[in-house]
C-alpha cells in the first residue's frame, strides 16, 4: 500500500533526524534541508541568531527564511514555533522571551523531537518545552499564546485551512502570526501538484499569495502581509531536488516550469 503524504513526510523527516545526530556521534551522515544543503542553517540565520546553539540544531535547519525577524519577540512572551524540527527556532526565540517567557515547539516526528530535546538539553535553557502533535490539531488551550512561528512546514500540510485557524485559536487577542513558507508565483501543472515526492520537497503544497491570504482571511487574521524574499529560480530548484534525493523525479520534468515558479516568503498577520 502506498504511503501517504503524512507518512511519507514522517519518514523524510525521520530519517533527516537520524542522520543529524549520527553526524554528531562521529558517523557518516548530512544534515538536509527543505531548500538547500548541510551548511543552510549558517546561511538563513546571521550571527547573532545562531551564535551559541548546538551545531545538531543549525545543522537539522530545514526552513526557506528566518521568522523570527518578523516576530518582534518581547521579554516574557509565550511562543509557540509550528513544525519544530531540531529545534533552531525554538531556541532562538527562547533568547528574546527570556526566563519569563516560554517556548513551545510542536512537531509530529518522534525522531525531530528527540533531537530537539537533546538540543535544548545542550543549551541549558530552562523556558522550552517540545511536544508531540500535529500543526492541525495543536495539543494547547485556546488564547495561550502571543506569537506563533513557523519555518517551512504549513506548505507541507495537506489541511492549511485547519492550521491557520488552529494557530488563531490558540494566539491570544493582538497575538501575532510570523511565519516563513514556500508560495507558488506562477501556476505549475496539475501532475506536479499530485506527485508525492515533490509534496515531501515543499512544493507541490505550496499556496499562491492570493490563496493564502484568502485562508488567513477566513481564519480570522487581520493586517496580513505576504511578502516573497527568495524567488526560486529553475537552478535553484534543481539544487533543492538533488539535496533531497529528489533528482531523479526533477529531471523528468520541464524544469523551465519551475524557473520563478515557487519563493520563500514572510507571512505577517495578526489576531
Amino acid at each position: 500500500m502506498a504511503k501517504s503524504i503524512e507518512e511519507e513526510i514522517k519518514t523524510y523527516y525521520g530519517e533527516i533526524a537520524k542522520k543529524v545526530t549520527e553526524n554528531a556521534k562521529g558517523s557518516c551522515g548530512c544534515g538536509a534541508s527543505c531548500c538547500g544543503s548541510s551548511d543552510h542553517g549558517s546561511i538563513l540565520y546571521s550571527k547573532d541568531f545562531i551564535e551559541g546553539l548546538p551545531e545538531e540544531a543549525i545543522s537539522a535547519s530545514l526552513g526557506c527564511a528566518n521568522p523570527i525577524v518578523l516576530a518582534n519577540l518581547q521579554k516574557g512572551e509565550t511562543v509557540l514555533d509550528l513544525g519544530s524540527g531540531g529545534g533552531i527556532d525554538v531556541l532562538i526565540s527562547s533568547k528574546y522571551v527570556g526566563e519569563t517567557g516560554k517556548v513551545y515547539g510542536l512537531d509530529m516526528t518522534d525522531e525531530m523531537l528527540k533531537l530537539a530535546n537533546h538540543n535544548k538539553e545542550k543549551s541549558g535553557v530552562k523556558n522550552v518545552e517540545f511536544i508531540k502533535g500535529y500543526i492541525e490539531d495543536i495539543p494547547l488551550e485556546n488564547e495561550t499564546v502571543d506569537v506563533v512561528t513557523s519555518n517551512c512546514v504549513i506548505n507541507l500540510s495537506e489541511s492549511k485551512e485547519d492550521v491557520l485557524k488552529e494557530a488563531y485559536r490558540i494566539l491570544k487577542k493582538g497575538g501575532r502570526l510570523a511565519i516563513a513558507d514556500i508560495v507558488e508565483l506562477k501556476k505549475v501543472p496539475d501532475d506536479i501538484r499530485e506527485n508525492i515526492q515533490m509534496w515531501v520537497g515543499c512544493i507541490s503544497g505550496a499556496l499562491s499569495i492570493d490563496e493564502y491570504g484568502r485562508l488567513l482571511k477566513n481564519s480570522g487574521f487581520t493586517e496580513i502581509e505576504i511578502t516573497p524574499v527568495n524567488v526560486y529560480t529553475k537552478e535553484v530548484m534543481k539544487s533543492i531536488a538533488e539535496s533531497k534525493k529528489l533528482g531523479d523525479t526533477y529531471h523528468q520534468l520541464n524544469e523551465n516550469i519551475f524557473d520563478g515558479a515557487f519563493a520563500g516568503a514572510y507571512v505577517k498577520a495578526k489576531k
